[in-house]
């Protein structure tokens, strides 16, 4: 392989510059292509271990190293649900259903029926 790697090194020196960025351009491709291959196919076997014990796994796409994510933050959600003997406890239908509404639609009730009319 080190011999590999000298004919190539020999050969890059004799390209000119435009053709020097073709050959980085298309190696990165090659590169990136490899690389998703190689995430798709742990991924594959991540899932079919799961599958054999009954699991569910979902995946997030982690960013580069050194790349800054911007997070889109929503502003206070205006509330949709209001509790019937207490106007203070609300819900705006965002995150965890709150531990009264939870307990009013174990008892049977929907929680349709606790939602803020305009």
């Amino acid at each position: 392989m080190d011999m590999q790697i000298e004919q190539i090194e020999k050969q890059l020196e004799g390209l000119s510059e435009a053709e020097l960025q073709k050959v980085l351009e298309d190696t990165r491709r090659v590169l990136e292509e490899k690389r998703k291959k190689r995430q798709e196919e742990v991924k594959r076997q991540i899932i079919e271990l799961a599958d054999s014990v009954g699991l569910e796994v979902s995946f997030r796409v982690k960013g580069k190293p050194g790349e800054i994510r911007t997070v889109r933050r929503r502003g206070k959600a205006a509330p949709k649900y209001r509790h019937p003997a207490d106007p203070t406890l609300t819900w705006s239908g965002r995150g965890q259903m709150p531990r009264w509404l939870r307990d009013l639609v174990d008892q049977g009730h929907d929680k349709e029926e606790f939602r803020i009319r305009d």
